[in-house]
């Protein structure tokens, strides 16, 4: 049937027909309608095998893998590996491109921490790329000179000094192959050449723009005749490529002694802060040893503090041990029981509790990290949870977050699990001129409480919020993972993990179930919107306070599972240089988060 017989069939004139079509055909923007697919109302669709309502299928591949939350961060990981390039040389790549496409989420003005496998020592190796405090940062420096009695949220005065740079350089010195030239290409040529503005960095940049306009050089990078630029259009960044081929040329010394150093101790100065050429060309990242504890037969691993990773350890080891005095099963319950869902909230409260009670820089405080992760101290706070009722987090607390987390193997069996971030959204707020790059407010965490662990002092590095998982059975790696998201991090690190160990969830499915999030300051617990359908009534009778959230609430995931052949006892990899080409002796399996626009990919 024709196109006007159908119309004359129906009683309706062909005009009507064609003035029916949407006025966004394609999804194109327009002014009154800038995020067409929101009002779209229609049902998904599912998958024909395996868990339905799983989004895609695990990406499986031999010669190596990256996944990071953004498409074009993941190609340029792919790119380097393919031309030869390890999984060390790969995350940089893909996390330079994102510093690129993504400084709402990270920068190179932001910080990085790093776990590595390395193949050839058989060794896993941790990186705390956390900038310290300015030499001149005193809690008196805050409370009298600047008069305020909380940390400051955004401005020069919540930037500690950058370290993402310097992580950038321990990862390639000590493990890669390739240089800052070759790494960083990809990134300086889509920062001159241009890139799509995607959804969520487009939702990112419309809520912050206000912020954004307080600093000309925020509003002169990000905005376009002060507005923010629509959706898909293309986005250049030529300042923040001279940046990155600084970079390329003199190494770490052009960003932490060189011309951006100059630019950034200008700027902070010229805005009331007291950062100097020393704080900066003093700065060196750390190699340390990473924190674990073990989950039904497997070895977990996190960074130590700052770092929260501890947290997520604890709330793994309070479920496995107060499990049995609580007669809980939670892989019998599974994830749609209110019993289960309460069990897990109450144990990310005692776990934050200690986190908030405890974390600190190391260097400065003694932060009992063995005694809190022992599991006998995990079994004295079994009697804290009732099973019947909700209860009040005994310390509170809570961060916030914009944050990326990116992870890459090889086909030597080298693994990187890495985190990267400028803390909140669009960082400080403070752009440098003329170099196009957000300073992060890595700052905001320090106390001005002089008795807290966690108080601002010289050279002290703050809480941090970012963290990345690796798990380990037997001696050999088996997963990287991470799920990057300000506080919710150690939470949802503990969800994925007994997605996977107890429920037997694939490395794909457990990011595509639903999560939930907690409150340590509010006790409010936050559950994505089907399962807040599926217990919320039930936990409201406990006394939760439960309200539903979108997926923005619980960050995003990515995560690498190493599987070997069958039958051999530990990873042998075919090739065993550079030149050789040869996959692994295994197959890599791969996961990532539509929430953040995540892709995995592999060769």
């Amino acid at each position: 049937m024709t196109r006007v017989l159908a119309a004359i069939v129906l009683g309706t004139s062909l005009a009507s027909i064609v003035h029916a079509q949407s006025d966004n055909a394609f999804g194109v923007p327009t002014a009154t309608n800038p995020q067409p697919s929101a009002r779209i109302v229609a049902a998904a669709g599912s998958r024909a095998q395996g868990w339905l309502a799983q989004g895609r299928s695990e990406v499986l591949a031999r010669h190596g893998v990256v996944a990071t939350s953004d498409p074009l961060a993941s190609e340029a990981g792919l790119e380097i590996l393919r031309k030869g390039g390890n999984a060390i040389d790969a995350i940089v790549a893909a996390a330079a491109v994102l510093d690129v496409t993504s400084q709402n989420d990270t920068g190179i003005g932001g910080d990085l921490f790093a776990l590595v496998w390395s193949a050839a020592d058989q060794k896993l190796y941790a990186l705390n790329s956390a900038g310290w405090a300015p030499e001149a940062w005193t809690r008196e420096f805050f409370t009298e000179e600047l008069g305020v009695t909380e940390m400051p949220d955004f401005g020069v005065n919540a930037a500690t000094v950058p370290g993402a740079i310097s992580g950038y350089d321990a990862l390639l010195t000590r493990f890669g192959t390739l240089g800052f030239a070759e790494t960083f290409e990809r990134a300086a040529r889509l920062a001159e050449e241009g890139w799509g503005q995607a959804e969520r960095r487009h939702a990112d940049l419309s809520r912050v723009q206000d912020r954004l306009r307080d600093d000309p050089d925020s509003a002169a990078t990000f905005l376009v005749d002060g507005a923010v630029p629509p959706l898909y259009s293309i986005i250049r960044n030529p300042d923040l490529a001279d940046a990155l081929r600084l970079i390329q040329r003199d190494g770490r010394d052009a960003f932490y002694k060189g011309p951006i150093a100059d630019a950034i101790v200008a700027k902070v100065q010229a805005g009331g802060g007291v950062m100097t050429h020393a704080d900066l060309a003093e700065y060196t990242s750390e190699w340390i040893e990473p924190v674990s504890s073990s989950y039904h037969g497997y070895d977990i691993f996190q960074l130590p503090p700052p770092g929260q990773g501890f947290a997520a350890l604890e709330m793994l080891n309070i479920l496995e041990v107060c499990a049995p005095q609580h007669k809980v099963d939670l892989a019998a319950l599974g994830p749609a029981h209110p019993d289960y869902w309460h069990f897990m909230v109450e144990a990310k409260k005692l776990a934050y509790s200690d986190l908030y009670a405890y974390n600190a820089d190391p260097k400065f405080v003694d932060v009992p990290i063995e005694e809190l992760l022992s599991k006998s101290y995990a079994a004295s706070l079994c009697d804290r949870i009732d099973m019947n009722a909700a209860s009040e987090p005994s310390v509170e607390g809570g961060l916030k977050g914009g944050t990326v987390y990116l992870t890459a193997a090889d086909r030597w069996g080298n693994m990187v699990s890495l985190v990267h971030s400028v803390y909140d959204v669009y960082g400080s707020a403070v752009t440098i001129p003329p170099y196009g790059m957000i300073l992060h407010n890595r700052g905001n965490p320090f106390s001005l409480d002089a008795d807290h662990p966690n108080v601002v002092e010289p050279r002290k590095r703050p809480f941090h919020s970012i963290i990345a998982g690796f798990v380990m059975q037997g001696g050999a790696p088996l997963m990287t993972f991470g799920n990057m998201g300000g506080r919710v991090q150690p939470e949802t690190h503990a969800q994925h993990m007994v997605n996977m160990i107890d429920h037997g969830m694939n490395v794909q499915m457990t990011t595509d179930a639903a999560r939930f999030t907690h409150n340590q300051r509010s006790n409010v617990l936050a559950m994505e919107q089907q399962l807040e359908a599926l217990v919320g009534t039930a936990l409201r009778a406990r006394g939760h306070d439960v309200k539903a959230v979108n997926g923005g609430a619980v960050g995003g995931y990515q995560g690498i599972l190493f599987t070997p052949e069958p039958g051999l006892e530990a990873p042998v990899y075919g090739a065993q240089s550079i030149e050789q080409d040869a996959p692994v002796n295994g197959v890599y399996r791969v996961g990532s988060d539509h929430r953040k626009d995540g892709s995995a990919v592999g060769w």
